[in-house]
């Protein structure tokens, strides 16, 4: 064997004087390593891969297909996957990694926040454990685990990245609290599990931004929590409507002067539904609503916040500017319809 080269010998007198010996570098890469292998080993039996069949292309007579990723949390066999993983389902099969598999029913799902529930038929299933995501730090170590490109079963870790991000829906809605994740997430991905150390599951993993790297997104896990709940209660999510269509606007400066106004936007009505709760509160197209209840309304995003269960049937005050005067009308908000079956 040859000499050690003198820059090694140098670089490690170094670290050494400063404190660090590389020899001390394996336990905490061996700390890591276990980290992800026992959160690994308590919910990746609980994973599973979602296939779905849906009506066939009445123009290419072609079935549609899809795939994603799922996560049995109660042992008798409830599922959460996203919403837009069993959009148009005709059929949905899950598999899991012995190669066992089953025909899975769609309890509900929640577009506005891209969460679904299924239900397989089964017995002490081995499940994973769902923790909390109000805990989470930005830093710490998560682990994702789904089927991306039909790689079933496939591991990738990284940290939190940033807590409290916003994404929008394909409803349109804002999902809140999403957490942003560096761990790779490929499409397959979609409603997997993101894992803590711990090996609780602390989100679900619902999007990636195109063309972009370590920029990944995951609805944050006591949303889903709620979502199931309401899902399990009524079938979907209950959220209150007015009957209005409109757009984000911004106030003129002389407007926000002249009415004292600590904002700078509102929503513009811009239709009004044929005896919905607005038109029946007296609300017309073309005003400015500026506040639901004593909250601001700066936009559109605003206004869906504030409509949500609670709401239904109960009468409440929105302020709102109609031309050169400032209103405050009574409104009742009525339960959304629910939507049509895809």
């Amino acid at each position: 064997m040859g000499a050690i080269p003198a820059f090694v010998l140098d670089l490690t007198a170094a670290e050494r004087q400063n404190g660090r010996d590389p020899e001390d570098e394996a336990p905490l890469l061996d700390a890591y390593s276990n980290a992800v292998v026992t959160a690994v080993d308590r919910v990746g039996p609980s994973v599973v891969h979602v296939d779905v069949r849906g009506a066939s292309d009445s123009q290419r007579e072609v079935e549609r297909r899809g795939s994603g990723s799922g996560l049995v949390f109660t042992p008798d066999g409830l599922i959460l996957t996203n919403s837009h993983v069993v959009s148009a389902a005709r059929s949905i099969q899950v598999s899991f990694a012995d190669g066992s598999s089953a025909q899975a029913d769609l309890v509900g799902d929640d577009p506005d926040t891209d969460i679904a529930l299924l239900r397989i038929d089964g017995h002490h299933l081995a499940s994973a454990a769902l923790g909390s995501s109000r805990r989470l730090r930005v830093g710490q170590l998560v682990i994702a685990i789904g089927n991306p490109y039909g790689y079933q079963h496939t591991v990738t870790a990284g940290v939190v990245s940033a807590l409290g991000r916003s994404l929008r829906a394909t409803t349109g809605r804002l999902i809140d609290d999403v957490i942003q994740t560096d761990a790779a997430l490929n499409p397959g991905n979609s409603g997997g599990p993101l894992v803590d150390a711990r090996g609780e599951v602390i989100g679900v993993n619902t999007a990636i931004i195109p063309m972009a790297q370590g920029i990944c997104f995951a609805t944050a896990i006591d949303t889903a929590k709620w979502v199931v709940s309401e899902l399990l209660r009524h079938g979907r999510v209950r959220r209150a409507y007015l009957g209005v269509a409109g757009a984000t606007a911004m106030l003129p400066r002389r407007v926000v002067r002249f009415f004292n106004l600590e904002q700078e936007s509102g929503l513009r009505v811009e239709s009004v539904e044929a005896r919905g709760p607005a038109q029946l509160a007296g609300i017309e197209p073309g005003d400015v609503i500026l506040g639901i209840g004593g909250l601001p309304v700066a936009g559109i995003d605003d206004l869906q916040k504030l409509l949500d269960e609670s709401r239904i049937g109960k009468r409440t005050a929105v302020a709102l500017i109609r031309r050169t005067r400032k209103l405050e009308l009574e409104v009742t908000p009525q339960e959304m319809p629910a939507r049509p079956k895809r």
